[in-house]
């Protein structure tokens, strides 16, 4: 199960509390429980709290950022998601304990907690040099599958005969012929273009795809934990310089941040701070004392320089 179904960021958390009042939540033959007793009985333990604290934060951020996070946004998000699990998408909701319209909620809390973490996070030059050590920007590959190495060999050996302007028709019929990859073996070999954050391809597989410029191909089989792999390259811009990527850098920086626990408490203590939180329960007084003791008025400096 992905991460986004436990807690998107580590912080999302959204369920609705019932006003506190003396109507009745439930009743039973020994008495009736009203949202008062529930609520004071709530408030009182770790979850309770939690909730309390994420509500809090939904509030500020979205006063604070949420110009900033269209609704295409959060449903272009969601279809991918929805995308990735297919006809188990539901059944995978219903085990979280989630639905579409909550799911949607923790998209949007997640975005917003991303805008505010831009704002408040200073890359310097030194952290964009880093990230670009290890950048390569988004190619397109076709590869070929095979089982054993000897067969591997054989495609290559073809290839090698084969003119710079039929390669690719070339490496489509030798993908039908013989690649194990039925995803994509009647695609010519195709893969989805991907860059060095992707996650989903073996790190060999995209170390030996980087190292090609258009229209070349391995010339010795790329052993993976699949099997051996002839590779096409079928665009590849170059590296380039770091300022023609910056942005991208930048994207992926902030990305890391994201998954950083002390970024994230520094970013939430400062927007907690300007979000001028009054707690008006005694009981709940120092919720946030985590957080608002510790805000700083500067900005927070990316985990890139960890």
């Amino acid at each position: 199960m992905k991460k986004w179904f436990i807690a998107l960021a580590g912080l999302l958390l959204t369920v609705t509390l019932a006003g506190c009042g003396n109507q009745t939540v439930a009743t039973t033959s020994g008495g009736k429980i009203t949202e008062s007793a529930y609520y004071s009985s709530l408030k009182g333990t770790s979850s309770g709290k939690q909730v309390l604290q994420q509500m809090i934060l939904n509030k500020v951020l979205e006063k604070q950022y949420g110009s900033k996070v269209k609704k295409t946004a959060v449903t272009k998000q969601f279809n991918t998601y929805k995308a990735q699990y297919g006809s188990s998408f539901k059944s995978v909701l219903a085990q979280s304990g989630m639905t579409e319209s909550s799911l949607k909620t923790e998209i949007r809390s997640n975005l917003l907690l991303k805008e505010a973490v831009k704002d408040n996070v200073t890359v310097t030059d030194a952290q964009y040099k880093k990230q670009f050590k290890s950048y390569e920007p988004e190619v397109t590959v076709a590869h070929i599958l095979v089982s054993k190495k000897s067969t591997a060999n054989t495609v290559i050996n073809d290839l090698k005969d084969t003119k710079k302007s039929d390669m690719t028709s070339e490496f489509t019929k030798l993908a039908k012929k013989y690649s194990t990859d039925t995803a994509t073996k009647n695609k010519g070999g195709k893969l989805s273009a991907f860059d060095s954050t992707d996650t989903s391809l073996d790190s060999t597989f995209k170390k030996a795809a980087f190292k090609l410029k258009t229209g070349e191909y391995t010339a010795t089989p790329v052993k993976t934990q699949y099997g051996y792999h002839v590779i096409l390259m079928l665009k590849n811009p170059g590296k380039g310089t770091m300022n023609q990527h910056k942005a991208e850098l930048k994207k992926q920086i902030i990305d890391n941040d994201m998954n950083d626990s002390t970024v994230l408490h520094n970013v939430v203590a400062k927007v907690l701070k300007k979000g001028d939180v009054s707690i008006k329960d005694n009981d709940l007084k120092n919720i946030l004392s985590d957080y608002l003791s510790s805000s700083k008025s500067s900005k927070t400096t990316s985990s890139a320089t960890k």
